[in-house]
């Protein structure tokens, strides 16, 4: 029975999505588990754009042109349910990229080629959410600038143990509809910063759900994964950046 405090928090139009709670769970190594196949990684195609066509989707058009369906939908700016219209132009690389050019040279030149200066790293982009660990566990995979198969981190633990929000947000996507992130659950923190937990084998919570940090959002598993982890990601303006940067020091 639901409390009158609830029945009234239910009342209000911006809380009207978080009345409901979806629970979706995949047994480990089961033979029906979708997603469960190798991660598929992004090639972007610098200065390419797609036209929909009548009948196509965010994700056939991510997969005929080696680009991961999330990954297309955040360089385009296309919010859940990610629905997408014939005639429009969609951008195949992230937004403000731009293709590596190869040095010019010169054959008259009989001097050596200098040393290549060492690759200046950008500062992480300052962010004032305090965030938390969604997990507790030890990481065994880490984040890595430029390397589209390590666009996040991954943390180590047992099947159903929680998974929390990092920080205060809204879910914006909570299904398994993104190849090679199983059940995944992905939250907007505000309108530059988001955070994404994949491989989970139960989501807790329905998209336009508000929560809190550290509130659980998903039970840890392996869909789409070898083992029980949480594959997560933090984005700034829709390019990964490194969580550790972000993360309390353990």
């Amino acid at each position: 029975m639901r409390t009158p405090r609830l029945a009234a928090a239910c009342s209000l139009l911006v809380l009207l999505a978080a009345c409901g709670r979806s629970h979706v769970v995949r047994e480990p190594g089961g033979s029906g588990v979708r997603g469960e196949r190798p991660v598929q990684v992004s090639q972007p195609k610098y200065g390419a754009t797609a036209v929909v066509q009548r009948g196509q989707t965010v994700y056939r058009i991510a997969t005929e042109n080696g680009i991961t369906a999330l990954d297309l939908a955040l360089w385009n700016d296309i919010p859940p349910p990610y629905t997408i219209y014939p005639g429009q132009r969609l951008r195949l690389y992230p937004g403000g990229a731009v293709k590596p050019s190869r040095p010019a040279t010169s054959s008259a030149s009989t001097r050596p080629a200098p040393k290549p200066a060492a690759p200046v790293v950008a500062p992480p982009a300052a962010s004032s959410l305090g965030w938390r660990w969604p997990t507790d566990g030890n990481v065994f995979g880490s984040f890595a600038a430029g390397d589209p198969t390590r666009q996040g981190i991954d943390i180590a633990g047992k099947a159903g143990q929680p998974v929390r929000a990092a920080a205060d947000g809204v879910v914006v996507y909570s299904g398994s509809g993104l190849v090679g992130y199983g059940e995944l659950v992905i939250v907007k923190h505000n309108d530059q910063w988001l955070s994404a937990y994949g491989h989970n084998r139960a989501r807790l919570v329905n998209e336009g759900q508000l929560v809190k940090a550290g509130q659980q959002i998903a039970e840890m598993g392996r869909s789409g994964a070898a083992r029980d982890m949480l594959h997560f990601e933090i984005r700034y303006n829709g390019k990964p950046v490194d969580p550790q940067a972000y993360l309390p020091k353990r």
